[in-house]
């Protein structure tokens, strides 16, 4: 699944670029049929993987092989995946938006290239099922936990601090 995913994000960068490259070409008044054809075969393998990872999720939500929010997660994942294929394929076609709009919604995904991988992130058995807020909450229960086994912890070294001193005034008396 996550070699797949990162291929995908490869097939749609290298669908950018080429898209981008004829569209240079032609703006010098250029033809470039092999680039067009090479993006028809990109933009194919694109969908294919993305019907593969849908396959891959509903499969793995379907057993149970992971979690519901694990689940919705990668949902959103892939449609963001499903949202760049249309960005490229109308990009492609030269339809809809304006062409910067376009390329910058779709190289944004460069700053990501050198992110992890967000498949791979495994979520911690406290966190699992919470949302943001009850996260923070819980964050904040911790803290306070910790607070009040500093004090203790403090307290408690003042009273052996005390306790040392009182048989430290002790011995001097005895000597």
């Amino acid at each position: 699944r996550f070699s797949t995913y990162d291929s995908t994000c490869q097939i749609a960068q290298e669908i950018a670029e080429k898209i981008q490259q004829r569209n240079q070409y032609e703006r010098k008044g250029e033809k470039a049929p092999k680039l067009t054809v090479t993006i028809r075969a990109l933009l194919q393998n694109l969908k294919e993987k993305i019907a593969l990872l849908k396959d891959l999720l509903l499969r793995a939500v379907a057993t149970h092989q992971i979690t519901q929010l694990e689940g919705d997660r990668r949902q959103n994942l892939l449609d963001d995946l499903v949202t760049r294929e249309r960005l490229l394929l109308a990009s492609f076609k030269n339809e809809g938006a304006e062409p910067d709009l376009i390329r910058s919604s779709l190289m944004s995904e460069e700053a990501k290239r050198g992110a992890p991988n967000p498949w791979l992130f495994e979520e911690p058995e406290e966190t699992r099922g919470l949302g943001f807020d009850e996260i923070r909450q819980q964050q904040q229960k911790i803290i306070q936990e910790q607070d009040a086994g500093l004090d203790a912890l403090s307290s408690i070294i003042s009273r052996q601090k005390q306790m040392g001193q009182e048989i430290g005034n002790e011995l001097d008396e005895q000597n």
